[in-house]
């Protein structure tokens, strides 16, 4: 069935067709909307879940897992300083393996105030063990709600999952979106069983503590799960795409990169008008190419080092900024390309603080800096330093 909706109300549909157990909700701009859709289709019967209004972000992390601990599927929301708020909560999530799925709608931290979308929150929780997914549209936020909880759930990840979408430009945009059948998504998504959940005929331990002695093999077996997710994700991605005929390209996502002289390298809706861009420089003569990163966590380094091996240079173009080095992205990438030994020059370019337009203008400026060699970081809009 087609409609036309804004990301998040696109991301609340994919979440009814999951059918999560409990719901923990608390507002916070730009995820609102999220939560009060929901909220509506547990009232009129579409939903049938538990919907417990609870009185802070903190608070929803906490529910989320507690029910996960009694053995159910959950969901929660949050954005920005409520993402932050969360934070204590996250590593508990993830030490504990349970498989909570969230929706944060990417949005600046103060101070200054600011409600408007860039991606610092996300990008400075990146080592608290959870995935991260950055949709670029509505189609792929309803998707990857489905799909976040096949890959969390399974057995050989079993790792709390976040999917993101740019405050505002996503959240608040409305697309004309496919909402699945829902007999086909339970097809698709098995009902939720799990052995670590608080079971009174087998008793077990559950948020204990470890030593140095046994403490960092739990950190490994977090990271093993991690690599086992790449799998994962290729295995539900093929699923999804037999079942809905929507195919998606696992960690990162390449455009005209085969040839390119030049590649952006971005996250979520960015690179919709970097795609545009390049296919304008196309026709010019300009050999440029565009790499998405969908997934932060588990990181994408083979497919950036093979996208960029043969490049001249390639750009980062980041909504975020780790002050005092260069941004989160860029040293991701960065690390990935020296541990595969590509020498392409590597350039960053910090956009959209705040939710800055990034035009037209500056994706053409990025390309032509590459060409002349730029300053290794590089803020946009500022003329003066």
């Amino acid at each position: 069935m087609k409609r036309f909706l804004s990301g998040d109300e696109a991301f609340a549909e994919g979440i009814r067709l999951a059918c999560p157990d409990v719901i923990s909700a608390y507002p916070i701009t730009p995820q609102t909307v999220v939560v009060e859709r929901l909220s509506e289709m547990v009232e009129d019967g579409s939903l049938d879940s538990e919907f417990i209004h609870v009185e802070s972000e903190h608070s929803a992390l906490s529910c989320a897992i507690g029910a996960s601990a009694a053995g159910v599927r959950t969901f929660t929301a949050t954005s920005s300083q409520g993402l932050l708020y969360m934070a204590e909560g996250l590593p508990y999530a993830a030490g504990g393996r349970f498989p909570v799925v969230m929706m944060n709608a990417n949005r600046a931290t103060a101070l200054p105030w600011n409600i408007y979308g860039d991606q610092r929150d996300s990008l400075a929780l990146l080592d608290t063990g959870w995935i991260q997914e950055y949709a670029a549209d509505a189609q792929e936020a309803l998707d990857m709600a489905v799909m976040s909880y096949y890959i969390a759930e399974h057995r050989d990840v079993s790792t709390p999952f976040m999917v993101n979408l740019d405050g505002f430009v996503l959240t608040h945009t409305y697309e004309n979106v496919d909402i699945p059948d829902r007999e086909r998504v339970r097809e698709f998504l098995p009902p939720y069983e799990t052995e670590n959940c608080f079971d009174f005929e087998h008793p077990k331990n559950i948020g204990f503590s470890a030593g140095p002695e046994t403490n960092f093999i739990f950190k490994y077996k977090e990271h093993r799960a991690f690599e086992r997710a790449i799998h994962v994700i290729k295995e539900a991605e093929r699923r999804f795409g037999e079942l809905f005929g929507r195919k998606y390209t696992g960690l990162a996502e390449e455009y005209l990169t085969e040839d390119a002289d030049y590649v952006i390298i971005t996250l979520g809706t960015a690179a919709g008008l970097c795609r545009t861009i390049a296919d304008e420089l196309r026709r010019e003569g300009v050999k440029a190419g565009v790499l998405r990163i969908r997934y932060m966590r588990p990181f994408p380094n083979e497919e950036i080092a093979r996208a960029l091996k043969n490049a001249k240079a390639a750009a980062v173009l980041e909504k975020d900024i780790s002050f005092g080095n260069a941004g989160t992205v860029y040293v991701n990438v960065a690390a990935a390309l020296q541990w595969a030994g590509v020498s392409t020059p590597l350039y960053d370019f910090v956009g959209g603080l705040g939710g800055k337009d990034i035009t037209h203008a500056d994706i053409r400026n990025i390309y032509e800096s590459m060409g002349k060699g730029a300053p290794r970081v590089t803020f946009m809009g500022i003329g003066v330093e």
